[in-house]
């Protein structure tokens, strides 16, 4: 069978250092918010090409915690709107009713999956107050755009990036093959500077669960931002509210990334736009060859916007299809099966209608994709698409 995703022969690849990164955390008898997440923050900060990098416990709490932050801040107020894809996965909605907040659904584009910006705007009223873009699959959302939108309703934007480490805007001169070859963006003269999505404005929250193009050997999460004070603000919420031990601030929550996922973390990262060029190699292979008029293709420009999280078809007898690979040993997953308004968590929602939503939830499938993903491999779930 080819695995969807194989995490044990991911992960195979740093057993050696993993053990030795165990012993090191042990016998330095430090195990929470020590160096190992001290060096993670400092360098995935310098990897997103931001100021601030706080780690959390996973990815829900990374979103929760900025609006929390926000809250506190004054920026925003319980009962404020936030305009978020309808499509999303289930932890963008529930991030922003946590923090006590009022979701807005707005349809994404059928070719990007990604929030349709010409629909925004129809959804802004007097007490929305900020928009959560979410990058799905991989693939960075029409930034451009939403910040423009952003920018004339004086709205906040918070990016979900839990699927779309390393994903590059404006990228078609610079492509880094290692954080260390980032360039400096404090150096206005540098002509090939990139933006990546961690340098726009506002707040950007990342999850590193296993399964993610970066993730550690269990839940993990960080946020990243250039806002000082929101910065301060966080590094006090994620740790009790606390901005000096047993002094608190805010009520806060205990959500610290862990010191041994950050020591795995530190060995994975410098390994990460390596890895996400196979994962668009591999993509690449499947737009080309993949040829059967019943499965539809993502949309891709074959820029470095996409970092293939997630490499997602549409077909309308998903069910037929999915049987098919599995009776000739290739697993898939859909993501997701049940959109987030009709979910039975949301009664309200149930009833209704966003179309194209729908349509995406009803028609995709997820391919094997990975690092470890042979070409052998490759070729063979090329072949039995096309066969079908």
């Amino acid at each position: 069978m080819i695995l969807f995703l194989d995490l044990k022969k991911i992960n195979a690849r740093y057993e050696t250092a993993f053990q030795e990164k165990l012993k090191l955390v042990l016998d330095n008898g430090w195990y929470i918010l020590g160096k190992e997440v001290e060096n993670f923050e400092k360098a995935f900060a310098e990897y997103c090409h931001t100021k601030y990098c706080i780690g959390v416990g996973n990815g829900l709490d990374s979103l929760v915690l900025i609006f929390k932050a926000y809250i506190q801040l004054g920026k925003l107020q319980k009962g404020d709107e936030v305009i978020v894809p309808a499509n999303t996965y289930i932890a963008s909605i529930l991030a922003i009713l946590q923090a006590d907040l009022v979701p807005v659904l707005v349809e994404p584009k059928l070719e990007t999956y990604n929030i349709n910006p010409d629909l925004i705007q129809e959804k802004i009223t007097p007490k929305t107050k900020a928009i959560l873009a979410v990058h799905l699959y991989g693939q960075l959302a029409e930034m451009e755009k939403i910040n423009e939108i952003a920018i004339q309703n004086n709205l906040l934007i918070i990016e979900d990036a839990a699927q779309s480490h390393g994903a590059v805007a404006n990228s078609n001169n610079f492509i880094p093959k290692h954080r260390d070859q980032i360039p400096n963006t404090n150096d206005d003269t540098n002509e090939n500077q990139q933006l990546t999505i961690n340098n726009q404005q506002s707040a950007k929250a990342y999850s590193f669960y296993p399964g993610k193009n970066l993730g550690c050997l269990g839940d993990g999460g960080a946020i990243t931002t250039n806002d000082s004070e929101l910065a301060k603000a966080l590094f006090s919420l994620r740790n009790y509210g606390s901005e000096k031990k047993y002094y608190n601030k805010y009520i806060g929550v205990n959500s610290r990334l862990d010191e041994l996922q950050a020591a795995f973390l530190n060995l994975k990262l410098p390994n990460l736009d390596v890895d996400n060029e196979k994962r668009r190699s591999i993509a690449k292979r499947y737009l080309s060859g993949i040829k059967n008029d019943k499965i539809k293709l993502p949309f891709w420009d074959s820029s470095n916007n996409h970092v293939f999280h997630l490499f997602v078809i549409r077909t309308q007898n998903r069910e037929g299809l999915q049987e098919y690979l599995t009776g000739n040993n290739i697993q898939t997953v859909i993501h997701y099966p049940v959109p987030p308004h009709k979910q039975k968590a949301f009664p309200d929602w149930n009833n209704l209608s966003f179309p194209i939503t729908e349509k995406i939830h009803n028609e995709v499938l997820s391919l094997p994709i990975s690092p470890v993903l042979t070409e052998t491999e490759v070729n063979f779930i090329i072949e039995i698409l096309n066969q079908y």
